[in-house]
């Protein structure tokens, strides 16, 4: 849809919100935490924790914070136990909402997620009331300068991709999550930079928010990121570039 950006890919657009924030620090070692307690501390054999490493570098978080969070996973070193839970809701004109978080008290966070969510015309979804509308996968959004589409079209399908769309000035590459790290290597090889790549949850359809409702709803995303629990929204909303530009 040209000149409309939908959720996940314009945070790229919006900046490291948290950054300006001082946060990042602080959820990158939980996410760090968490990945190397799931799935091991082996960097090469653990494709979240890898993903939360680099991104941790990107953040220049210093090596030592990184290696001792990923210890503190894995258990070889004393700290804090995270749950992770995924907070299902609602936000201006039944935009469905899905909200990762990592936290050491469940009943503070879901209490302050819900205090965010009806502050900003938003409100607390039982858990499977939104669920359904997105699904799990690999997520690269290429700038259409790059490459001609038949081109990208046909690298990406090769790597392994599952489909290769239009959004704008952009072309979105799916992707199971099992293929995304071969189809991003893929890219790479060609020397494009993607402007996103991540494991994200993608939804099925995309609500247009025009006007006041798509200020409140940047207004309440903003919010919940902001939160220190807070790992990742997903949401199902599609908005024109004059009102993502208005809003900031």
């Amino acid at each position: 849809m040209s000149g409309h950006s939908k959720w996940h890919s314009i945070k790229h657009k919006k900046g490291a919100l948290d950054a300006k924030r001082g946060k990042l620090f602080t959820k990158f070692i939980k996410e760090i935490t968490v990945a190397a307690r799931s799935g091991g501390g082996d960097v090469d054999g653990n494709a979240r924790l890898r993903k939360a490493v680099a991104d941790a570098k990107a953040g220049n978080m210093p090596n030592d914070t990184i290696e001792r969070a990923i210890r503190r996973g894995t258990g070889e070193e004393e700290g804090v136990h995270y749950d992770e839970i995924t907070y299902e809701g609602y936000g201006p004109r039944g935009v469905a909402l899905l909200i990762e978080a990592v936290t050491d008290n469940r009943n503070r966070t879901v209490a302050e997620i819900r205090h965010l969510l009806s502050k900003n015309g938003g409100n607390l979804g039982e858990t499977g009331s939104v669920g359904w509308i997105f699904a799990k996968k690999g997520y690269i959004v290429v700038d259409k300068a790059a490459r001609s589409e038949d081109e990208l079209f046909e690298l990406a399908i090769d790597a392994g991709a599952d489909d290769l769309r239009e959004d704008g000035e952009n072309f979105e590459i799916i992707t199971s999550p099992e293929n995304f790290d071969t189809v991003l290597s893929a890219v790479k090889a060609t020397s494009i930079e993607p402007q996103v790549a991540e494991v994200t949850m993608v939804p099925q359809n995309y609500i247009k928010l025009e006007g006041q409702d798509a200020r409140q709803m940047l207004k309440l995303i903003e919010a919940l990121e902001d939160h220190d629990d807070v790992q990742k929204v997903s949401a199902n909303f599609d908005i024109s570039e004059a009102d993502m530009a208005a809003a900031e």
